[in-house]
């Protein structure tokens, strides 16, 4: 089986949509392997997201993904990190189509309920970077 992380994010919680939205993932065949609530520390999303620190947009990011906690988890199904994605729809929720998560309950870009690795090399890193192997099933 394979894995992927999500992050449901401050919208997500702010709308209680957390148990609707894992009830699509587990609908879809997934399972979670692993959960729990965070308060995300400016470290920890400068670590995060990295690759967009140094942008202007970064402020912003740090602002609304810290602006409350947030779930953090594991998932694992067939195909993980592909399927999760196509369940999603586009990062921009504007662009994602009805039926899909995003395209259902998301608002922008960045207001996109949901937060999934793009690859099984950065699943694995971000899952070693929110969990300790022990809070992990199979």
């Amino acid at each position: 089986m394979d894995k992927t992380f999500i992050i449901f994010k401050p919208d997500c919680m702010a709308k209680n949509l957390v148990g609707q939205v894992l009830t699509r993932f587990e609908n879809a065949g997934f399972s979670l392997a692993a959960a729990k609530m965070i308060q995300l520390t400016p470290e920890k999303l400068r670590e995060h997201y990295a690759h967009v620190a140094d942008k202007p947009f970064f402020p912003e990011i740090e602002k609304f993904m810290g602006s409350r906690p947030v779930v953090v988890a594991i998932l694992k199904g067939e195909n993980a990190v592909t399927k999760v994605r196509d369940l999603l729809g586009p990062t921009d929720s504007t662009k994602a189509p009805a039926g899909t998560i995003r395209g259902d309950f998301g608002e922008t870009m960045m207001v996109n309920i949901l937060h999934a690795s793009d690859s099984d090399e950065n699943a694995q890193i971000e899952i070693d970077r929110f969990f300790d192997p022990s809070e992990v099933l199979g």
